[in-house]
């Protein structure tokens, strides 16, 4: 660690690390270092099949996947008034310099960049590391950031504001680009009133000036009085909920009305508030509209008209828990009948009593039902926060605590405040050769990115004026880490493993006591952030802290911890020669606390862990944040496109590290990666016919744990169990500033005992917030993330040929080679259904053992076009039953398709609603199979467990075959379609969704 001893300024802290080639080369340029390819860019909408990129000839670095090309040009190049021949940006080099150039002029503005040279070095290190994909910025980053210096667009005012020290003021700006709105996060206050600064009214008119620009917001509403509280002018106030509900209304607005998302938004409300029952049911109840819409054939897709109907689906909701009611909750298996007092915001006539339990089990009931709300713990946010005294010294008053986060959950701080984010792949400093991590690089780029969130901030602008005060004040950064199981997968260790968690630790202890090291140097160089001297013994102690749980200082005396936080195990690191991590996080926080003491910080905070959606895809992540992966498949996009399958790459090179042979490992990815050609919008793909790894030849069972996802892989049943998320989040959380955005996922059948459980054990190891997600718990359909050419087929584009070669290529596997034809009488079903004024009569003919042998489609429509087309259908289909291709196959290749006529049925009990015939007859085939999990209308006594009818029924029904219920891979969620490009590639994220297509993100980063 002698690289760390070299330290003691800002300035010898820019040094050249990954650019040394061009010290004294006065002809090459950083841009150099790389090899550089054109590629072309091309999107689509899935549905409508319209083009939404077309970019040719577009220059990138060589290594960079044709995924990362598509996302970053499509999401981040300037498309408009740059000055080239074509007046859009055509390359990485363009993006790169604009950004990086506008962050070195900045802190060569404020100070911290003392020369030319230092900025000359700079300038080549963050390009170089930009480029490397070593890390990335925020989203608004890439929009906004040098527009103005490199292009000369600077845009029309639009009401932004910052604060200029030589006024000691805050003004508006000019125009929208001379400075860059860096940041993604916000947490807004408000007031109880109606009119006003920081009003309800003044909520909407901020909210959507956020919404607009795509950055998100996060507020506690627990000011506002409850419903049927006295107004100073008499009368009463309509509530708390009737609020929530327009503003969620205003939200969607925003997303309808030109951006391609919906809006980012946090609402956080207090357990004591007197409408806090009504906030907690509140999605479950809408959760249960749309179940009741879907049954009345409405679209239950998350898009679909049921969801557009019913309120609260534009905001993740999180109740502020206390320590107090948490262990009221502890206490409640010796004392059932524990209270709680529910407060009145100005009229306490409206205080009363109600018991703990059934707040509790509401809570869970309702998360258990539609994933919200999600809890927050009030008092450890706060215990950790390094600003109790805010701007005007008063200690820990209401408007000085942590109330609420942004919308994702991982910034927390003062209310009016900002943060700008960046993320570092961590996996980038993995070195193959020696199979180590290195170190040195790795703090480099950690103090050099640390650099351009402080420049980001000083020549930031901001959408109000208290947030633009306040996050000059206070200046809060938000750096973390992306791709964690990628390196976990290398080094060997389950990602539910004390090695994991530990080294984990470890590695974001460094990022963030590095962090301090490095705002404790700008602040010897330039000053600390305006009010660190009325916050300093609070943020020391935090700082101390820190230093306990990273091992260096004594841990048996935490400050102000009502709980004992996970430290990190040394022992661990030693045993597993991890002793230069080891020394490594104990230094830094000796430096960052040293220098502290001495010299004070730049930053009030420093380090989050986000999401990571969209940058995780443009530095070519395997795994975002630190999520584990979402199983072992990888769908790599080609440059004249399709798509092709290909196995998660870091299992291979985990294999040879735990000393597999290159035959062995051959084999082991031959056994995951069997797969198929199927053909889709044109283009040929190759599909995994399953994908898991377990069973695979010559892997030990003791290394299967290694490989484990966050969800089970294929038709294997290992994933990672839901209290090794919480580990992991518990372990790395006192490391950090702010916190963490995950989401435990749990399986379809966890019971409410379950989620107590997380919920419990998160708050007892002193998790700040955290999210839960069952399997099942939305009514829109779950999706699946392997690619499924079934449910994209357009049965009216094929011919029958291509149909005859569809039916010889379902019946793989099946005993029968020939066709089979019926003979003699057969008996039958026929389903009446009537869509719009076209009646279609299916008739579903079995043999006498019961299986399906034919099907038959009529219409009262004789002698007209689709009367003909139904008889060919008939026919393809009989021909293809006769093949013996297996129903439920027919069935799912049917589903979903749309055209004239579709929409409402009428004369069928349980169909209510199809996108078109072929959708009709799929459900025909369902509910002949003994499945009506599809149907908006349920049998009586029908199994939604099982997705079957009782044994009673199906005998009755004269079904003889079942469903084959197979189970759906890859990460389910809910919403069928990405917003911007259609596609139903739609993964989670911490506590958000994002397109594995076009990378769009459901958050704020």
């Amino acid at each position: 660690m002698e690289f760390f001893n070299k330290i003691d300024s800002v300035h010898n802290m820019i040094k050249r690390y990954y650019t040394k080639e061009l010290e004294n080369k006065s002809n090459l340029t950083v841009y150099d270092l790389f090899t550089w390819k054109k590629v072309d860019v091309f999107l689509k909408d899935y549905k409508s099949g319209k083009v939404l990129v077309d970019m040719k000839d577009l220059e990138f670095p060589e290594h960079y996947s044709q995924n990362s090309c598509d996302i970053i040009a499509s999401k981040y190049f300037r498309k408009a008034g740059v000055p080239n021949d074509c007046g859009y940006e055509n390359s990485m080099k363009m993006v790169a310099h604009r950004m990086v150039n506008f962050w070195c002029e900045s802190l060569m503005d404020e100070g911290i960049i003392a020369s030319y040279k230092e900025k000359e070095i700079f300038y080549d290190e963050m390009v170089y590391a930009l480029l490397a994909q070593m890390y990335a910025p925020n989203s608004p980053q890439w929009f906004n950031t040098g527009l103005a210096q490199s292009y000369d667009i600077k845009g029309s005012k639009q009401g932004n504001f910052y604060f200029n020290p030589i006024l000691n003021k805050v003004v508006e700006t000019e125009d929208n680009y001379s400075r860059t709105q860096a940041s993604a996060c916000f947490i807004l206050s408000i007031q109880d009133k109606l009119l006003g600064s920081h009003s309800i009214s003044e909520q909407y008119v901020t909210e959507t000036k956020l919404f607009k620009g795509g950055s998100g917001t996060g507020t506690n509403f627990s000011s506002i009085r409850a419903k049927g509280e006295k107004l100073s002018g008499g009368g009463v106030s309509s509530g708390l909920m009737s609020f929530l509900k327009g503003l969620d209304r205003n939200a969607g607005a925003i997303k309808s009305g030109g951006t391609t998302r919906r809006a980012a938004k946090m609402v956080c409300l207090d357990v004591d508030h007197p409408e806090i029952l009504d906030f907690i049911t509140w999605k479950a109840h809408e959760e249960d509209k749309v179940r009741a819409l879907g049954k009345m054939g409405y679209d239950t897709d998350i898009d679909g008209d049921a969801y557009e109907t019913v309120s609260g689906q534009n905001s993740n909701n999180s109740i502020r828990f206390s320590d107090k009611f948490m262990k009221k909750v502890e206490e409640l298996s010796t004392n059932p009948e524990e209270t709680v007092e529910l407060l009145g915001r100005v009229d306490g006539s409206l205080n009363k009593t109600v018991k703990v339990k059934s707040l509790w089990d509401a809570f869970n009931n309702s998360a258990w039902q539609c994933a919200d709300p999600a809890p927050q713990f009030s008092d450890t946010f706060n215990a950790w926060h390094t600003c109790p005294s805010g701007e005007d010294g008063e200690y820990n008053a209401k408007h000085n605590r942590i109330n609420s986060t942004n919308p994702c959950g991982e910034y927390a701080f003062l209310d009016d405040s900002s943060c700008n984010l960046a993320s570092i792949n961590i996996y980038k400093f993995y070195d193959h050769a020696t199979k180590s991590i290195d170190l040195e690089g790795y703090v480099h780029v950690v103090g050099m990115v640390q650099l351009i969130l402080e420049g980001s901030i000083h020549w930031g602008q901001f959408p109000t004026e208290d947030i633009a005060r306040k996050t000059y004040m206070f200046r809060a950064t938000g750096l973390g880490i992306s791709n964690l199981a990628s390196l976990l997968m290398v080094l060997g260790y389950p990602y539910d493993s004390e090695e994991a968690r530990n080294i984990s630790a470890a590695l974001i202890g460094i990022l963030t006591g590095y962090s301090y090291f490095t705002s404790a140097l700008m602040a010897k160089e330039i000053g600390t952030f305006n009010k660190y001297e009325i916050n300093k013994p609070h943020m020391l102690k935090v700082i101390r802290n820190h230093a306990r749980v990273a091992g260096a200082m004594e841990v048996s005396d935490f400050e102000g911890l009502n709980y004992k936080p996970l430290a990190i195990n040394h022992n661990i690191l030693e045993q597993e020669s991890f002793s230069n991590i080891s020394t490594l996080v104990k230094k830094c926080w000796i430096e960052a606390l040293h220098y502290g003491e001495e010299f004070g910080y730049r930053n009030a905070q420093v380090s989050v862990i986000a999401p990571t959606g969209t940058i995780s895809f443009a530095m070519d992540c395997g795994a975002t944040s630190i999520e584990p992966f979402f199983s072992h498949v990888v769908y790599k996009k080609l440059s004249g496109g399709g798509m092709m399958t290909v196995i998660n790459p870091v299992i291979k090179i985990s294999l040879s590290n735990l000393g597999y042979s290159d035959d062995q490992i051959q084999d082991i990815m031959d056994y995951v990666l069997e797969k198929e050609t199927v053909e889709r919008d044109g283009y040929k793909y190759e599909k995994l016919l399953d994908g898991k790894i377990e069973g695979a030849p010559h892997l030990l069972e003791e290394h299967l744990p290694i490989f484990d996802t966050a969800n089970k892989c294929g038709s294997g049943e290992r994933f990672i169990e839901p209290m090794g998320h919480v580990l992991m989040v518990a372990s790395i959380t006192p490391l950090i500033s702010g916190a963490i955005s995950k989401t435990v996922n749990l399986p379809r059948e966890a019971t409410l005992e379950e989620f107590q459980d997380v919920v419990l054990t998160s708050w007892r190891l002193g998790i700040k917030g955290i999210s839960l997600y069952r399997d099942g718990s939305k009514a829109s359909q779950p999706l699946n993330t392997s690619l499924s050419s079934d449910k994209d087929l357009k049965l009216e584009d094929l011919t029958y040929n291509q149909l005859l070669a569809k039916a010889k290529e379902l019946k793989k596997g099946v005993k029968y080679s020939k066709r089979d034809k019926p003979l003699g009488i057969r008996r039958g079903t026929t389903h009446p259904a009537q869509i719009n004024d076209v009646k279609i009569y299916t008739t579903v003919n079995r043999r006498e053992n019961g299986e399906i042998s034919e099907i038959y489609i009529t219409t009262d429509r004789e002698g007209t076009t689709i009367m003909g087309l139904l008889n060919s259908l008939s026919k393809t289909l009989s021909v293809m039953l006769q093949h013996h291709v297996a129903p439920q196959d027919i069935a799912r290749m049917l589903r979903g398709q749309k055209y004239e006529p579709y929409g409402f049925v009428q004369k069928h009990p349980y169909i209510k609603y199809v996108s078109s015939i072929s959708d009709l007859i799929s459900k025909v085939i369902d509910i002949e199979l003994g499945d009506y999990s599809r149907c908006q209308v349920k049998p009586e006594n029908y199994d939604l467990k099982t997705n079957s009818e009782t044994e009673e029924q199906a005998i009755s029904s004269n079904t003889h075959e079942t469903f084959d219920g197979k189970k759906v891979e890859g990460e389910r969620v809910y919403g069928s379609t990405c917003p911007h490009c259609s596609s139903s590639r739609m993964v989670r994220n911490g506590t958000c969704m994002v397109c594995l297509d076009c990378g769009s993100t459901t958050g704020c980063s």
